[in-house]
């Protein structure tokens, strides 16, 4: 028996939202926390190799 083949979607993906269309999608961590230990592991993580 043959496996079926996907029907086509002929809907507008304009419509859809995007990973790059929030803030989640371009790196941003999700608000909240006290920011203390947040900011200085978003520091160490996103340092520029150069800076160490």
């Amino acid at each position: 028996m043959k496996k079926k083949a996907p029907a086509l979607a002929f809907d507008d993906p304009l419509e859809q939202q995007s990973a790059d269309d929030t803030d989640r999608g371009w790196g941003e961590r999700a608000p909240g926390g006290d920011g203390g230990a947040d900011d200085l592991a978003r520091f160490l993580d996103e340092k520029p190799p150069h800076h160490l």
